[in-house]
């Protein structure tokens, strides 16, 4: 019996050793992801699509920014356009409020977990720094359009952290700062480049460099107003890091509808009652006539007359660069004092039925060019970088040509850069190069050749549709000089927006945080206060 029982004992022994050594394998379905398994490449191109999503389209800056920056005009109220034109509520006004947010911060989780993800593996190192570079990306997009926001704490739900603190704008831009920085030195062309890189680059590290180092100088140019000594020393460090070269570097999402991946710009203004709505704005159109600017029988049509708005959309209009002619701001169909039909050189009534009958005759932007679901969207370009060089020669910075030629560099990549969105929008090296020379550099004063830098940047990224650069560059540099819509009921007392209203879901989800960064805020949560780095 004593036998037996030994006998009983080891065999259950080597049985539980046995279990125990191979627990895992025998325990793990080989059919499910796990942290171990899973490759984090694949998390990629979610946080990518998630960004641009959170900056373009309905979630904001075609609604609001583009009409902000005048860059859009639209004689609707009330209606989806009338927070942009007019700084009236209408249209789900506080769903789209919110948007950017979510959408920036949802696709800064993606970029977490995949440096969470790669963590101590050298062999994704580049992946990680792509990430971490894309972290920051989208984090700034939240700070510029709210200011104060949650940034150490932020994307912290799997750490415990659901009442995330709001850190002050000059720590977020510190922090950010400092961690671009870190991840372009993670960035090795030798080693294994990324795998599911959405982004123009299609995981080239020597490019992703580039755009590291030139979302440092876009980041550093924003402190100007603020410190100037920071804003210095990084863009004098991106410079030497080695920014953008030429056009080839530019960086942007070209989408595929017949997949379900379709360009949140163009989706908006796929229906003939939005394309209607939708005009350039007159202060956009009169300087592009002022210079005689090539782009602009490339970007705008007036709409061919005498036909319903459904047949409109579907025709080419007159691009007649001459025949162009922008809407001002602030107007409306309803009738009244301000109806478009009292607007300074109103053109007259157009066409049959609806929008058309009084906005007909006011250039749109052209179908042929804009309004393909598979357009790109651009990130961060050649030309955008070149101008903020050109700007900070201006104020005596070390980066390398004087100003003339960043800017004669930015204004030439500028008009090659519409080809990438449709070949029959292409202006030649040659034109381009001929027009930059013949519209040099106004160096007069400083102050001339500010101006004229931050104008060419308003009307590039504008008419990219990067609406909330456009937006937020206005804000920094002060130009182009805008004359605010003044309208009955605005909720800016008359002045143009300088930050958008913190989302109406915060005061739920976290309560106690917003309050504390709300008292910051120099006149409340509202849209007329200014974020940290846009001081007065």
């Amino acid at each position: 019996m004593k036998k037996n029982i030994i006998n009983i004992v080891l065999f259950t022994a080597l049985f539980v050793t046995g279990c125990t050594k191979n627990f895992d394998s025998i325990n793990t379905d080989p059919t499910q992801a796990s942290a171990a398994n899973f490759d984090p490449n694949l998390l990629l191109p979610s946080g990518q699509l998630g960004y641009i999503g959170s900056i373009t389209g309905y979630n904001g800056p075609i609604l609001f920014q583009s009409m902000w920056t005048q860059t859009f005009a639209s004689a609707t109220e009330p209606g989806y356009y009338s927070g942009g034109d007019k700084y009236v509520q209408g249209g789900s006004f506080y769903n789209y409020q919110g948007r950017t947010w979510d959408g920036a911060y949802q696709a800064g989780g993606y970029f977490r977990e995949v440096q969470n993800l790669t963590k101590d593996k050298a062999a994704l190192s580049n992946l990680s720094a792509v990430a971490a570079i894309c972290e920051v990306m989208s984090l700034q997009a939240v700070t510029d359009v709210y200011g104060d926001c949650p940034f150490s704490e932020a994307l912290g739900a799997k750490t415990g952290i659901t009442h995330p603190m709001y850190d002050k704008q000059q720590d977020i831009y510190t922090g950010m700062l400092k961690r671009l920085d870190s991840a372009i030195a993670l960035l090795d062309a030798s080693k294994t480049a990324p795998t599911n890189d959405v982004f123009s680059y299609k995981g080239n590290v020597a490019q992703w460099k580039k755009f590291g180092n030139s979302l440092m100088l876009r980041m550093a140019m924003r402190l100007t107003k603020v410190d100037a000594a920071k804003a210095r020393q990084y863009a004098e460090k991106a410079f030497t890091g080695g920014v953008f070269a030429s056009n080839d570097d530019n960086a942007y999402i070209v989408f595929d509808n017949s997949h379900g991946f379709s360009n949140n710009n163009s989706g908006p203004l796929q229906t003939a009652e939005d394309f209607s709505e939708v005009k350039w704005g007159k202060v956009l159109i009169d300087y592009l006539k002022s210079t005689s600017d090539p782009r602009l029988g490339l970007i705008a049509e007036v709409p061919q007359p005498g036909l319903t708005l459904a047949a409109d959309q579907s025709l080419a209009g007159d691009a007649t660069p001459a025949n162009q002619m922008g809407m001002p701001n602030g107007y409306n169909q309803n009738a009244d004092v301000r109806d478009i039909s009292h607007a300074p050189g109103f053109p007259g009534a157009s066409g049959t039925g609806g929008d058309a009958n009084k906005t007909g005759k006011y250039s749109r932007p052209k179908a042929a060019i804009y309004l393909s679901r598979n357009n790109p969207s651009f990130i961060l370009t050649y030309a955008q970088t070149e101008f903020l060089l050109a700007e900070a020669a201006v104020r005596g910075w070390s980066v390398g040509a004087n100003s003339a030629t960043h800017y004669s560099n930015g204004l030439s990549a500028a008009l090659q850069t519409y080809v990438t969105i449709n070949p029959a929008a292409a202006i030649t090296a040659a034109a381009a190069n001929t027009y930059a020379a013949s519209n040099p550099l106004d160096v007069s004063t400083p102050a001339a050749s500010l101006q004229q830098i931050n104008t060419q940047y308003w009307v590039l990224t504008g008419t990219i549709f990067d609406f909330d650069e456009a937006w937020t560059n206005w804000r920094r540099s002060g130009y182009p000089m805008l004359t605010p819509v003044f309208y009955p009921g605005n909720f800016t007392t008359g002045t143009i927006p300088r930050r958008q209203a913190y989302p109406t879901g915060e005061a739920a989800t976290n309560p106690s945080n917003l309050a504390k960064a709300v008292s910051a805020l120099t006149g409340g949560d509202t849209y007329a206060s200014r974020v940290w780095w846009d001081a007065n």
